[in-house]
Order: C-alpha cells, then structure tokens, then sequence
C-alpha cells in the first residue's frame, strides 16, 4: 500500500515538474519554407516594447468568402505569433454584421468582392479591418489594402504578405511616446492648406504637423534656421515664388544639419483653371531659383512637360442631348498615370500614380545614391516650353510615331553625404550652425507639385486618391504617406513592405471542370476500397475457418 502511495506520489510530481517546465520554455517551430511566420528583428523590437495590455480586434469572423477564410487564418496565425512574443497583446476576433453602421462611421469601410463558386459568380460583402486599442489610442489597420493586381487571388496574396508591416506600423504608431516633427514650409506661394488636406490629415495620424513660414528669413535668418532645425522632416509642396538665397541657405543647411526633405515642384506654369475656362493656356518656365540647389544634390528639374499615351482621363462636354449637356470621360495625355519602382519599398503594390502637367528629372553623377520611384510608360513625347496648349488637341488622332521618347523619371529618392550648395561660396549669413557636409541623409525629389493636391467638393477637401470627376483611383496618397514613414523611419519598418510570400492557390476553373473526377477520387474510390477490403477480409475468413 505504501509502494502505491509513493508511486502516486511520484507521478504526481513529475507531472507538475513537466508543466512548470513546459510553461518556462514555450517555444513555436515555423515549418514554412518562406518563414512568414517568424517575426523579424524589427517588429521583435516594435512589439518588446509594449509595456500594457495592447488589443487588437480583427473583424474577420462569420461567413464570408471561403478564399478569403485563407485571409482569416493567416490573419489569427500572425497574431498568436505577436502575442506568444509579448503576453500583453490580447487578440480578439468579432462578427461584424450587427455593427456594420457603427464599423462605417469609425472609418472602416467594407470591401465588396466578386466570388465565384461552382461555375456561378456571385457578390460579397467583407470588412477587412483591424483594430488596434492602446490606453486611450486607438488606430484602424487595413487587411486588404488597395494594391494594383490582375485578380483576386493576387489581392489576397499581397494582403496576406504586407499583415506584418501592416500590423507592426500600427504598433510602432500607437506605442510611441513621442512624435517626430513635420514642417510645412510656406511663404514661397505653397499650396493652401486645403488643397493638402487629405494627405497632410493622413501624415498627422502618426506625426506633429506644423506650418512654417520662411518670412522671416528677411529680418532674423539665424533664429529661422535654429528653429527649422527642431525639425526632422520640411515638406515644400508646389512653391510658385523665387526662394531668395537667404531662404535656400537657411533649407541648404537644414538639410546638411539631419533634416529631411520632401520637394514637389512644378519648372513649369500650367494653370489647369485656365485650360477648362479658354479652351487654352500658355505653358512657360517657372523660375523659382533653386536649381543650383538641387543640382549640388546630384538632380535637374527640366522645363519640358512630358505627354503620356498611359493617362488619366478628365470629362470633357461632347454634346446636348435636349437641355442636358452630355460629358465623356477622354485620356488627357498631360495627365500621366505612372509605376512605382516594384523594388522599393516606398512604391511596391501601390496604384499608379496621377501627375499633372509633370517635368522629367535629370540626375547627375556624384556620390549620392540615385533610386528612381515613379516612372512613366516607355510611350511619351517631349513637349518644349513655352508652348500653347489648347483642350481640343484632345480629339486630334494618335500618332505612335511621336511618342518614342521612352521612360521619364517623375521622383527619385536621393540618400547619402549631402555637401552643402554654399561650401565654396559666399554665405547670405553668419551661423554656428554651418557644416559642410551631411552624413548618410536623405530626401525624395518630385517633379510635379500637384501630385499631392486634393480636389475641392463642395467646398471641402475631397480624397487625393480619386477623382471627383471620372471616378478614377489613383495611389497619390498612398504614395506621398509611404515617401513620409521611409524619409523618418529609424527603425526599418517601412522595409517590411518589401515582403513576398509564395502563397498556392486553387485554380477555380479547371477545379470546376474536373469536380466530377475529384469528387470520385476523394469520396466513392475510398468507399469502394473500403468494400473490396471487407468483402474479400470476409471471404478469406469463412474460407479458413468454414
């Protein structure tokens, strides 16, 4: 009895002993051949970091759409990935049918899909969604962002393979403490405020904004450039007036200090009010005395507007029929519609890009890194300036011959040791501020200043990825957002973005031609094994033992 009891015992204990150990080295093993479930440094970083309880509530639960089931799975995959990394993020999945409207008025939006089954295409309606809640912050986290794809198969792969940047820029966003600083540069004929709205509004989900006025430049430039230098990022959106050279030493000198710049420049005057208005317009150089600035730092702004047989539309009248004017929407060549670099990060899976009236870049040779961002399609043609453009020239018959000029680089990314403009010149003013030389900086360059220009509907800013007229959707903010987090990401994040999975999927319409052959093979060619196995199971026994 004793023997019983101490073995009892014994058991007992080593149970327990085996679960304490068993809660002390917890381990998971990804099997994958691509890893996408093993967390890398960077978000390993975002997510150790996260000292309180961190929830996440993904609207992906209920009947939807069995290929996007593989999105849920993946989704709740990644997640326990997270939280077996920090016990304080908790995961939460919801039905999202009882609180649709509540979902749509917070911003989360629904997807409607094209579903095919068994032959039949039939429509569905999902909320990609995840949300994010940490103390008293809360951020939205797209699982289906807009990419541009040939299906629906390849939306659900580049949604499944931008989850971990997705989810770990969410994190990063909400758990900092403190914010970088974005300055808005005015007083050189910017863009109003309410033509930047819908990216700037975007920009200060995750940055302090601030607009900062070079006025003062005139009267006080040292204590101009002390207080810029507070600053980790200038935004110059579409300047329409001369930089005098105290302002572009005081930029010059921001930039050599560390800071970060974000330039959209338009070389040429082209007022697209006027074109609707007369019918035409006078296109001609725009001198706004910063070429030899950005030409120290290795580019050229050319003053030729480039025309593009890959184009936005805009509607135009075509005719009345009764007392209603009829409109049709018509490719307007000086509107291009551009790739991004499918092998940068700032770019990958976004839409094309819309530019309007858009000057090609020229880069030169030094030794800064040169990394082209948007591209145009390999049909343009060169327009010289100053030149009359007229709308009718819409309806004038393509000629292909013209257009031969060949890519056009629109934006380019500039990283490495920025030398100052003014190192071997006479400085505009005196500060402590001076240096020479900047060290591993970086700044992005577009040739186009209303690619972050949003549309006015009545009388407020309407979204800068679409066009209030033809409906069209464009990446322009998508774009601009992704240029923002590279040029101030110290941790790498933005680099996730870079992430390719190989995801199989099932080839739906051969599946549906051989479901007869399949539906054989996994159902009735079993049961007839099972059968054969136990008819002659039988005949053997009773012939052995009759």
């Amino acid at each position: 009895m004793n023997k019983k009891i101490k073995n009892t015992a014994i058991l007992l204990i080593g149970l327990i002993m085996l679960n304490i150990i068993n809660q002390s080295f917890y381990k998971r093993l990804d099997l994958t051949s691509d890893k996408r479930y093993t967390l890398s440094k960077t978000t390993k970083n975002i997510v150790d970091k996260v000292d309180q309880f961190l929830f996440i509530t993904v609207y992906l639960e209920g009947d939807f759409p069995s290929e996007f089931k593989r999105l849920q799975i993946e989704t709740r995959q990644y997640l326990e990935e997270l939280a077996a990394e920090n016990s304080n993020i908790k995961i939460n999945f919801e039905i999202p049918d009882n609180q649709r409207e509540d979902l749509i008025k917070r911003g989360m939006l629904p997807s409607q899909l094209t579903v095919e089954e068994e032959g039949k295409l039939s429509e569905a309606i999902i909320f990609p969604w995840a949300e994010v809640s940490y103390g008293k912050k809360t951020t939205l986290v797209s699982l289906l962002p807009n990419a541009i794809v040939a299906s629906q198969d390849e939306q659900l792969q580049k949604a499944i393979e931008n989850l971990e940047y997705s989810f770990s820029n969410a994190i990063n966003t909400i758990t900092q403490k403190k914010q970088k600083k974005v300055a808005i540069i005015a007083g050189n004929g910017q863009l109003a405020d309410i033509y930047q709205y819908s990216f700037l509004s975007e920009v200060a989900k995750k940055y302090k904004l601030a607009k900062f006025t070079l006025d003062s430049v005139a009267t006080n430039p040292q204590q101009t450039l002390q207080d810029l230098s507070s600053f980790d990022l200038a935004i110059i959106a579409k300047p329409t007036q001369k930089f005098s050279e105290k302002e572009k030493f005081t930029l010059d000198q921001f930039i050599v200090n560390g800071g970060k710049t974000l330039w959209t420049i338009d070389n040429v005057q082209a007022d697209q009010d006027s074109l609707f208005n007369d019918g035409k317009m006078l296109a001609y150089p725009r001198d706004l005395n910063i070429t030899d600035l950005l030409f120290s730092y290795g580019i050229r702004i050319n003053t030729t507007l480039i025309k593009d047989l890959y184009a936005a539309k805009i509607p135009l009248a075509t005719g009345k029929v009764g007392n209603q004017t009829q409109f049709k929407n018509l490719d307007w060549f000086f509107h291009p519609m551009v790739g991004g670099n499918r092998n940068h990060a700032i770019t990958k899976n976004i839409t094309p890009v819309r530019l309007q009236f858009a000057n090609q870049i020229d880069t030169l040779k030094n030794n800064i890194k040169k990394t082209p961002l948007l591209l145009s399609s390999v049909l343009t043609k060169k327009v010289g300036t100053p030149t009359i453009i007229e709308l009718q020239s819409i309806a004038e018959e393509v000629v292909e011959e013209d257009y031969k000029s060949g890519n056009q680089l629109f934006a380019v990314l500039l990283e490495g040791d920025f030398k100052s403009a003014y190192k071997n010149r006479v400085k505009p003013f005196e500060t402590k501020l001076f240096k020479e030389n900047a060290i591993n900086n970086k700044m992005v360059v577009i040739s186009d200043g209303d690619i972050g220009k949003n549309q006015i509907l009545k009388k407020q800013p309407f979204d800068l990825n679409r066009d209030k007229w033809t409906n069209q959707q464009f990446g322009n903010k998508d774009f601009l957002v992704n240029t923002v987090d590279y040029l101030l990401d110290d941790v790498g994040l933005i680099k996730l973005r870079n992430k390719s999975l190989k995801i199989k999927t099932l080839n739906k319409q051969k599946a549906f031609k051989e479901r007869t052959y399949w539906q054989f093979l996994n159902i009735i060619l079993p049961l007839i094994l099972l059968f054969g196995f136990g008819f002659v199971f039988n005949y053997l026994r009773k012939r052995k033992y009759s």
